[in-house]
């Protein structure tokens, strides 16, 4: 049997990789074409730095490329374009604003050279998915411990629009993040692990109520936390955005542990019940909530809706095609590289422009669910879903407040919004779920390439002839 030179074969010759180059080379090309297009609206010239663009776009794309190929070689290969090409599109957008003092380009560039380290690197520190299963509750504390430290004295930050004063933000020295891009992911994992050891109590009637068996109210205990805690980080930190996504990623992955339309019911029922709490105990909530309802009423108010109608002028004035890179208003949208990037790539761009973004964020989300189908292990696709669901519900929740379609949440949009912390863990996330995609795909290409080459040995010998004595 040849079957020791069967990873080496499968590895040079997986078709997946080949086309995950293909798509990297090709969207590297989409993101220069559309820088040329900024700098000659704008300008009239072609970039001068034009070659050097192109050379650290497609580096950095073929250093993860080659990163997958050696670390992770049967994983998805349409998840790294993508992300590839949200990201560089994001960058073109910046640069499209012109405010280096509050979005420099370059320093979200050094963030995305940043965020390509971090995922090889977890690439080679996570070599299996269940390594992270045996440090559930260590990660879990990091996750409290991220989350808590912006309330530090001297080390949190205040920041927010409007006095807001969210406090999401952490000072070391010159640099400074949110600890809880990062402590999103921690959660993921801890929540993934807890729900694929108690699935049957939470899933399964145990509890004899009369002739009846019912569930075990036991199992409502930590949904109830969950609940709880986010409505504690977000009167002390207030912080409308995280809150909503921990409670919905709790939610939807007990839903998919359990299969019981009866814990997303009561989720839905504790989160219209928070919801209406907290506008009533917070001014935040309840002004994003106005805002939300009567948009046009509130503009130049403290708090009011100006970056809401600011941003749906763009969107307005953008029209099918839009205005041309580097020719919409869109510096007079506040916070328009961070909250409202989407707004003014649906200025500039138009319809068009907005639908291939949201088109690409789709396209993400079901290779993240197909990875989460196809995981060898119910911790795996617990975790798989998981981490599709941070990106998912991310995009949705700020894409949908820029369109008025839900209140305006403060959440950024993943790999294109301005923001270092943000970027960075999600290309980890994405490391972990290209980790995850490798080992459910890797037993396919192993049978597919052993298959062909074991050696079928010396034909059988005849099996005899069946005895004719009778017996008795």
């Amino acid at each position: 049997m040849r079957l020791g030179v069967a990873p080496r074969e499968r590895r040079r010759a997986n078709p997946a990789r080949r086309a995950e180059l293909g798509l990297v080379v090709f969207g590297s090309l989409i993101v220069t074409a559309a820088y040329v297009i900024a700098s000659v609206g704008t300008t009239s010239k072609v970039p001068p730095d034009l070659g050097g663009f192109l050379a650290i776009v497609l580096g950095l794309g073929l250093v993860a490329h080659v990163a997958t190929r050696f670390l992770a070689p049967d994983a998805n290969p349409v998840v790294l374009p993508l992300v590839g090409l949200l990201n560089g599109l994001g960058y073109v957008t910046l640069a499209a604003i012109d405010q280096p003092a509050l979005f420099p380009p370059k320093l979200q560039a050094m963030w995305t050279a940043v965020g390509v380290g971090a995922y090889v690197v977890t690439l080679v520190v996570v070599k299996r998915s269940r390594d992270l299963d045996r440090y559930r509750y260590l990660l879990l504390v990091a996750a409290v411990a991220l989350m808590l430290s912006p309330l530090v004295p001297h080390l949190g930050l205040a920041v927010g629009a409007y006095n807001e004063n969210v406090r999401l933000w952490i000072h070391l020295g010159p640099l400074s993040g949110q600890p809880v891009e990062l402590a999103k992911l921690f959660l993921v994992v801890f929540f993934a692990s807890y729900f694929a050891e108690k699935r049957e109590m939470l899933s399964i009637p145990t509890t004899r109520l009369g002739n009846r068996l019912v569930m075990d109210p036991r199992p409502l205990g930590p949904i109830l936390l969950a609940w709880g805690f986010c409505m504690v980080v977000l009167a002390a930190e207030r912080d409308v955005g995280f809150a909503v996504l921990v409670f919905v990623i709790f939610i939807a992955m007990l839903w998919i542990a359990t299969g019981r339309g009866r814990y997303l019911a009561l989720g839905v029922g504790l989160f219209a019940a928070g919801t209406y709490a907290a506008s009533r105990l917070f001014s935040q909530v309840d002004a994003r909530v106005a805002n939300w309802l009567h948009p046009w009423s509130r503009v130049n108010l403290i708090g009011g809706s100006d970056q809401l109608v600011q941003g749906l002028y763009g969107l307005g004035s953008g029209g099918l095609v839009g205005t041309g890179v580097g020719f919409g208003h869109i510096g007079s949208i506040p916070l328009v590289g961070s909250d409202y990037i989407f707004a003014a790539f649906g200025t500039e761009w138009g319809l068009l422009g907005s639908t291939t973004i949201v088109v690409a964020f789709a396209l993400l989300v079901g290779a993240g669910l197909r990875i989460a189908q196809t995981a060898r292990s119910e911790f795996a696709k617990l975790a798989a879903a998981g981490f599709t669901i941070i990106i998912g519900m991310q995009a949705f929740f700020i894409m949908a407040g820029i369109v008025n379609l839900l209140p305006a949440t403060g959440l950024t949009l993943p790999f294109m919004a301005y923001g270092g912390s943000s970027l960075v863990a999600n290309y980890i996330l994405v490391a972990l779920l290209m980790r995850i995609s490798d080992e459910g795909s890797r037993p396919m290409f192993a049978r597919a390439a052993t298959a062909t080459r074991v050696d079928p040995g010396p034909p059988a010998e005849p099996a005899p002839a069946p005895s004719t004595v009778p017996t008795l």
